[in-house]
């Protein structure tokens, strides 16, 4: 992506800014916060279309379902797993993202990747997800910001330290740009229902 590109993304969409630099745990939580009341306010928009709309996948990518799917994954893994070491922190309905082996994470985590479940079904674990990430920065200090996790996000990740600063980051990132994305498509399925 060009830097002119970058910059626009940026002016569109700030909590990319935020997700980005977030350096301190004050940072972590101010993003958070504005990242959680964006999300709260697109899936109030989002429940507004039939269902059947939120399964749909607008030029081949994620449906809004699967994003949210996919963005309970990503919190089991790098928050409930990494970060906070809990005893079964993945949801049978996370869903992986593109680099990671379909079969290998469905068998190793538990995960039912054929499920077609609705939006409230996903949002059920997804929202506690949430709400631990909330809890994990609204308790954060500096020091726990480099704390080495005793766990990766999972066993297919590679073999290195990960560090409770770089877990909310991805998280963030995460949350951010699927976001961005999500919204970009419920445009074009509101434009749908509108036109059907």
């Amino acid at each position: 992506m060009t830097a002119y590109v970058e910059a626009e993304l940026d002016r569109l969409h700030p909590n990319r800014v935020l997700a980005r630099e977030a350096t301190s745990a004050a940072e972590y939580r101010a993003a958070w916060d504005a990242i959680e009341k964006q999300w709260g306010e697109t899936i109030d928009r989002a429940r507004r279309l039939p269902e059947a709309k939120l399964h749909e996948r607008v030029d081949g990518e994620w449906s809004f379902v699967e994003t949210q799917r996919h963005l309970l994954m990503a919190g089991d893994a790098w928050i409930g797993n990494a970060v906070l070491e809990e005893d079964a922190p993945y949801h049978s309905l996370g869903l992986p993202g593109g680099g990671v082996p379909a079969e290998a994470s469905a068998k190793l985590l538990g995960l039912t990747l054929d499920a077609i479940p609705t939006l409230e079904e996903v949002l059920a674990p997804r929202l506690a997800r949430m709400a631990t990430m909330c809890r994990v920065v609204d308790e954060l200090t500096e020091a726990e910001l480099d704390r080495v996790c005793g766990r990766k996000p999972a066993d297919l990740y590679p073999d290195k330290d990960y560090v409770v600063r770089r877990c909310l980051s991805v998280v963030l990132k995460e949350e951010a740009e699927h976001h961005r994305y999500a919204v970009r498509d419920l445009t074009v399925l509101e434009a749908d229902t509108r036109t059907e």
